[in-house]
Parts: C-alpha cells; sequence; structure tokens
C-alpha cells in the first residue's frame, strides 16, 4: 500500500507544479509580427492577447483587405510563438519526473 499512497502523492505534487506552470505562462510574453513589422501583436505564452500594434502608414481605406491578412498572419505568428514558449516551460517542468516515454501534459 506504501507503493499507491507515494505514487498518490507524486501525481498531487505533479498537479500543484503543472497548475504553477499554467500561471506563470500568463506573465512570458511574445510577439507576432507580420509585414516586416507593420503589425504586431503581443501575446502571452498561455494565448491571451495582450496588444495590437498597426503601422499607420497602412491605415487606408484601399488597403484594408492587405491589413486584414497581416492582421491574421501576426495573430497566427503569435500564436506558433506562444505554443513554443508554453512547451519549452512545460518541458522544464517535466524534466525530473518519471513519465513513461510519449506522456505529455496537462493530461
Amino acid at each position: 500500500m506504501n507503493n499507491l499512497e507515494d505514487i498518490m502523492a507524486m501525481a498531487q505534487n505533479v498537479q500543484a507544479e503543472l497548475a504553477k506552470a499554467q500561471d506563470g505562462l500568463d506573465k512570458i510574453e511574445v510577439q507576432g509580427v507580420a509585414g516586416g513589422g507593420l503589425v504586431k501583436v503581443t501575446a502571452s505564452a498561455k494565448g491571451r492577447i495582450i496588444g495590437i500594434s498597426i503601422d499607420d502608414s497602412l491605415i487606408v481605406p484601399s488597403g484594408k483587405e492587405m491589413l486584414e491578412d497581416l492582421v491574421v498572419a501576426a495573430f497566427n505568428d503569435a500564436r506558433a510563438k506562444a505554443d513554443a514558449a508554453s512547451n519549452t516551460e512545460m518541458a522544464k517542468m517535466t524534466q525530473g519526473l518519471p513519465l513513461p516515454p510519449g506522456f505529455k501534459l496537462p493530461f
């Protein structure tokens, strides 16, 4: 029975560390860019959008479609960077854990 208690204690510890890591992800900021830096989106590693910056030169009625495309591209770039930052932080957290190969957190 001692083994089961140890496993349960380890699971609770992993759960607490995972919650702590998730909270930390919201403090890590990444910036997605498009159009050579004319459109920038700032997001947390958790994926929360913090801000957007659009260069004044893009704010013209005839450039509306291009601006929309650049905003989408910047959001996608920020999302990819947020995912990368999240994966890096989670890998740090799980380094010392005896998890089976291929086991991913969060569950």
